[in-house]
């Protein structure tokens, strides 16, 4: 009796191990097939005209057109949120083995310059995998009313969230930063890259 205890013991640990196992490969999808959450159908690509990136280059979604683009919101100044964003987003690009195009969009336009963004970058080890892009309010501003983001505030902080464009631009999944993880975002890029809707 004791050996079929101990037998039935040592099976149900080995199920438990091989099920967080797999949980650590494959997150948790929730019957989407995506980790994130799916983006409301038919929301039309959003230009970033009026829009330059730490470097001076202005930025088009045509430059990064056909592959599933990274999208998040920022400020340079930022202690914790910000770099923790990064940091995820440089966790699931390492994972991936490739870079895929990053666009953060600055949620502090009177005080995020290109310097300050080239050396968020810099700190964040993301200096030519983010393009962070700065500009007047009225043009970021067309940016957070397409994603829904409310900007950085004295008193207020930013909504911090991430989302995945598909091949033409439009918002497939999005993420609250509290949720993001790099398996779940490497993962969530990989399912877009490879579904013909996506594309």
């Amino acid at each position: 009796m004791t050996l079929v205890v101990a037998a039935v013991l040592a099976l149900g640990a080995a199920l438990a191990i091989a099920v967080l196992a797999r949980e650590d490969v494959e997150p948790a999808t929730g019957g989407t097939g995506y980790a994130g959450a799916l983006r409301p159908a038919n929301i039309p690509p959003s230009e970033p005209e009026g829009l330059r990136d730490q470097d001076g280059n202005e930025v088009s979604l045509a430059d990064v057109a056909g592959k599933p683009v990274v999208v998040t919101f920022l400020y340079t100044t930022c202690e914790d949120t910000c770099p923790l964003t990064a940091q995820q987003i440089r966790g699931a690009l390492d994972d991936l083995g490739e870079d895929v195009p990053v666009l953060a969009f600055s949620v502090d336009p009177a005080n995020d310059t290109p310097e300050r963004a080239k050396r968020f970058l810099l700190e964040q080890q993301m200096t030519g995998r983010m393009r962070f892009l700065v500009g007047p309010r009225a043009a970021l501003q067309r940016q957070w009313d397409a994603y829904g983001i409310r900007p950085q505030k004295e008193d207020l902080e930013h909504t911090a969230s991430l989302v995945i464009l598909d091949g033409e631009g439009r918002q497939r999944i999005g993420f609250p930063i509290d949720k993001l993880t790099p398996d779940g975002l490497a993962h969530d890029l990989r399912a877009l890259a490879s579904d013909p809707a996506g594309s």
